[in-house]
This record gives structure tokens, sequence and C-alpha cells, in this order.
């Protein structure tokens, strides 16, 4: 690690023989900034701290990948809300969230750098570019949110990027103001730890500050608020696509190197090629790591170096990212590659949603008038991402093992290298195509399975079990989360007979009775009940007559609540016209449990209507 990082283990407190430490003493790190090329108009903090904050506004940067900028203050600041789990899994004491140097870290009037010794951590904003809905967009950036540190868990170790959203203009703002708004502010930090809490991979929130006193044009005029949120890493897709653009060679090589050992944890940690089975259902059998920076593998014309492995992990984290928003139907609503992550994180939350009737097609962002954003179409667009993340890094993967000679890195691709170099590149991203596929398809039937109460593997279960509930789920316009939550609790002499199966099909319609166009109580009943007899003779496979096992276990994968946009929509309404505080507590409460039955919040009756059926207005909801 090449940064500096404060010692701050003296005053950590003892949790649970984890060790935690207050604001002030968490160890602290600037490796991004330390590692990569500033902004060259602001090339030291001192440089961007005499700077008026007015003059850190949009311009074009070129040849960095972040510039030095502190947050603008925020006028009386209300700190709403914060996660637990957040607070713990940072390695923050209990309590801190009380202190004023946390309440004024989070609300951007702090800042961890000194003016007079320039000593500390000076908040940065990144630099990238990004493909958006399939067209080049150019320089786009962190256009409002400023990274103030990287903390390391005095216990774990993990290190995190502390970042502010709605934390003011940078020179990535572009024609925007810098701003956030409450809304859209409220939706990210609940889905960010709601998203961790269902094990999906994703960035993370540590809290939510109310600017009461800014005014945030929008459609129409909202308060602002900014979210404190972290990841390992927030570099994404774009950050390459920028530098691609404007023909970095050199700065494409670096950036690849500081995400294989300080993003990673090294090149050893990276997987060379798959060992691959003919098993539809468990079509990854392994792969092999601990391999020698410079080694090189395979043959021609496929030898893989380094750089392939690289962008072999890259590809691989996101496939399995990918099977786990498909198996709980999130859909993030907006795919470009400046929001598709280098780590496979749940990445920059705008308009997503959860499925809530099964339909393939929905997308939540209204602007997507082409679908190409839609559920069923997130595993294709990923991989598009990672196609163009092969072009920016395919002269490094295509050179295989003259990728470190002098004359490659100093002088380019010679002519009569280039057929080679393109053939080797091209062949070593088709090859990773085939293994995301792979990866995906194994990582969701394990998922799926898991949804089913199932524990072996069957080839038949894709099309008999998976497809054809997808296809009734479809058809019937079931809700897709209840669906599995509700046969969690279903017991097997209950479905013994087909007369059985119809009476607790019923159990999975919504409460005005059977929807969808054609359909009858009768030919829905007996849909529902034909799958249930698949489904309860698979169960019999796995399972002894224990119905109380496999239900823990199922309960344990299939959530009860999940943050729908209509009770996101009701939270805001809630806070903004009502006035209200404890209710962001109690669905944040119920966001980080997903799997309880209930969750002590004092109000019984409020969490189950927030776990019930979808009021039938509310179904598929849409925003920009």
């Amino acid at each position: 690690m090449t940064a500096q990082i404060t010692n701050g283990t003296a005053n950590a407190s003892n949790d649970g023989g984890l060790s935690r430490a207050s604001l002030q003493d968490i160890p602290k790190s600037n490796v991004f900034t330390s590692s990569l090329p500033p902004d060259s108009e602001y090339s030291t903090p001192l440089a961007s701290h005499k700077a008026p904050r007015e003059a850190l506004g949009p311009r074009l940067v070129k040849g960095a990948l972040y510039t030095f900028v502190r947050p603008e203050e925020t006028e009386d600041p209300e700190l709403l809300g914060v996660s637990k789990t957040a607070m713990r899994d940072i390695g923050l004491q209990e309590g801190e969230e009380k202190s004023e140097d946390f309440k004024n870290m989070v609300a951007g009037n702090k800042i961890y750098w000194d003016s007079e010794t320039e000593k500390g951590i000076y908040p940065w904003a990144q630099c990238y570019g990004g493909w958006q809905f399939g067209s080049w967009a150019g320089q786009l950036g962190d256009g409002r949110a400023i990274s103030l540190f990287e903390s390391t868990n005095p216990s774990t170790k993990f290190r995190y990027e502390i970042q502010l959203k709605g934390a003011g203009q940078t020179p990535y703002s572009r024609f925007a103001d810098g701003k956030a708004v409450f809304r859209s502010s409220l939706r990210e930090f609940i889905v960010s730890e709601a998203l961790n809490a269902l094990h999906i991979p994703t960035t993370r929130a540590l809290a939510l500050t109310l600017a009461p006193k800014s005014r945030v044009r929008r459609e129409t005029i909202e308060t602002g608020a900014v979210v404190t949120r972290f990841a390992q890493s927030w570099l994404r897709i774009g950050t390459f696509d920028i530098i691609r653009a404007r023909g970095d060679r050199s700065l494409i090589r670096k950036l690849a190197t500081y995400v294989a050992e300080h993003v990673y944890s090294g090149w050893e940690s990276l997987p060379g090629a798959a060992a691959t089975s003919s098993s539809a259902s468990s079509p990854i059998v392994s792969y092999s790591r601990s391999i020698a920076p410079h080694e090189i593998q395979g043959e021609a014309p496929g030898e893989e170096n380094r750089f392939a492995r690289l962008f072999r992990e890259i590809a691989r984290r996101n496939a399995v990212t990918v099977a786990y928003w498909q198996a709980y139907a999130f859909t993030n609503g907006v795919l470009n590659t400046d929001n598709t992550s280098l780590l496979g994180l749940s990445l920059d939350f705008g308009p997503f949603a959860f499925l809530d009737n099964f339909d393939p097609s929905y997308t939540p962002n209204h602007d997507d008038h082409m679908l190409r954003y839609c559920y069923k179409n997130q595993p294709s667009i990923i991989w598009w991402n990672l196609v163009r993340l092969g072009e920016s890094l395919g002269e490094l993967i295509g050179a295989g093992s003259k990728v470190d000679e002098e004359q490659f890195i100093n002088e380019g691709v010679a002519k009569e290298f280039a057929p080679e170099l393109v053939k080797r590149a091209e062949t070593v991203i088709e090859r990773t195509g085939e293994e995301y596929k792979a990866v995906f398809l194994a990582n969701y039937t394990r998922l799926m399975r898991a949804r089913l109460g199932l524990v072996s593997e069957n080839e038949k279960d894709f099309d008999e079990l998976f497809s054809e509930l997808l296809d009734t789920m479809e058809t019937l316009e079931l809700d897709f989360n209840h669906f599995f939550r509700r046969l969690s609790s279903v017991k097997i002499t209950e479905v013994e007979t087909d007369e059985q199966r119809r009476e607790v099909a019923g159990r999975f319609f919504h409460s005005e009775g059977v929807t969808g166009l054609g359909n009858t109580e009768k030919s829905a009943r007996q849909r529902i009940a034909k799958w249930l007899e698949k489904w309860q003779n698979r169960v019999k496979e796995d399972w002894d007559d224990t119905d109380k096992a496999r239900e823990i276990a199922m309960k344990k994968v299939n959530p009860k609540f999940i943050p729908r946009s209509w009770v996101l929509d009701e939270v805001i309404q809630r806070v903004e016209r009502g006035g209200e505080r404890e209710i962001i507590g109690k669905v944040m409460r119920m966001a980080l449990d997903p799997f309880n039955d209930e969750w002590d919040t004092g109000d019984r009756a409020q969490e189950e209507r927030l776990c019930g059926d979808v009021p039938r207005g509310n179904r598929q909801m849409m925003c920009s």
C-alpha cells in the first residue's frame, strides 16, 4: 500500500472482539490520489484550497483521473439517518454518529486536511467518461460526488473510500449544480444498505443529511440533501473509456496496474482461464489463481498475460452481480458504462426498482423508451459494457508476452505486429464472454435453487421449474418476491393432491384476485397447481419430512421486506409533507434485516402493510 495511513488504533473501542474507532482516530489514507495523476490546473491540495470555491466548477480536464476539490458547506444540516451496519463495517465506534465531528463530516462541513500544515487528506472528485444509452457521452465524472478520504477498518483491514453525494459543483458537473435532492438521496440511502443485506454486491450508504436551506431546481424546486456513501473503489468502466477516447496509452496501463494492485489484492489474486464442464446446471468448475504477474498462459492465438486476467476478474465479478439482480428482480435502470463498477458493485442509484409483478420488459426509467436497460436485458447490457472495457484494455491484452517489452511500452504497436495483437485480443475477449455467460448461469441457477428450497442439482430444473415459473408469473401477473416468500411456508403435505394444490395457489394471487389478460381464477389456479406438483416432487428429492428445516432455509434467502418503489415514495412524502423523521429509521431497520418476520419498530401493522400486497395503482412505478 503506497499511501500514508494514520495510526488510529490507540483510541479504538472493542466491540465483541472487533476493534472500532472514533471518526478522528480511524486510519485514513489517500492511495487513489497518491498513485494517479491529478488535474494539472490544481495539482496540489493547497492550489485547490486557495482557489475560490466557485472557480472549481465545470470545465474540460485532460491527462488526469481526479481534481482536488472541497465540498460546499451545508447550512443548518439535519442528520436524518445512519446505517448501524455501515458504521460497523467501516469500523466506527457505536455512538460516534452523535458526535459533532460525524455530523459535520457527513454534511460536508469538515475535511481532514490542515491548511496551515498541509497535512491530512484533501477531498477529490474523479474524472471519467461513458457510453450512455449506447452513444459516447464524452467527459462525465463526479459531478456532484466528492471523496473525503479512504478509511481502513481497524479489525477487518478493509479499506473504503468515503464519499459525499450532493456536495456541490466540481469540474465534472457539466451543466448541473452539483446538488442532490432529498427524494433521490433517500432512495439511494435505503437501497444501498438493502442490497447489501440481500448479499448483493453493492456500494454502501452511511448517512443521510438534509440540507434545508438548499433549494434545488429539478422539474420543480426541491429540498437538497447529502448522502454519505462508501465503497472499496468508485472506479468504473467509464474511467477507462475517457482515457481510451483521448488515446492516452500510458495512463491506461497505469490505471490498469493500479486496479490490479490496489483495488484487487495484487496480480497474483487474479484468475487464470476457467476449467469448465458440459453441465448446464454448474458450468464453472474452478479457476487457477496465484499466477505470477509475468507468466503467460495458454496457446496461440489466445495466450493470456496479466492484463487478460484482470479483464477476466472484472467480467467474472460483474457476472455474479447481474445473477443476483436477476434472481432478486432488481433493475438498475441506467446501466451506462459510467455506472458499471470495476469491482462488480451495484453502483449509482437513479431510477432503480425491484420488480413487483414479474414483467421481463419492465424498466423503472421513464426516459428509456427503447427498453435498453429493462430487467431482461441487464445481463447482455453489462456484457456490452464489458466489451467497451475490453476495447480499452485490448492493446495490453493483445500484446501477450510482448506487453513488457520496452519498444511496445514506449513506441506502441509495430505495424507488422498489429494483426497478431488484434487476433489475440479478440480471442481473449470472446473467450471471456463465454466465461461471463457461464459464471452468470452458474450463479443464477444456484440462487434460484436456494430460493425454491432445493439443495441438489438437477439438469431439468432450469426448464421445468425456473422457466415455467417465470412464464407463469408473467402470464398471471404475480408478484415476484412475494411468490418466493409465500412458497417458503407451503408444507409438502398441503400440496400432495391436485385439489390441495389448486387451493394453495390462491396464496400467490394479489388481494384483488386473479389479474392478467385472459386469465380466470380456475385457469390460474390450475396453472399454479401444475407447477406446484413439479416443485413438491423436487423438494421430496432433497428433504426428508422436514418442512420446518426447509422453511427456515428458504426464509434465509427469500426476503419478507424489500424497499419497493411505492414504499420509498411513501417515506419521501411523509418526510417532506408530514415532517416525519422516525419513519426513515424504521424502514432502514427493516431493510437491514429483510429476512425477518418482524422488526420491533413499535408498529407491527405498519410492518405488515409495507411487506404486503403492492397497492394496484403503485405497481411497476417509474421515475427519472
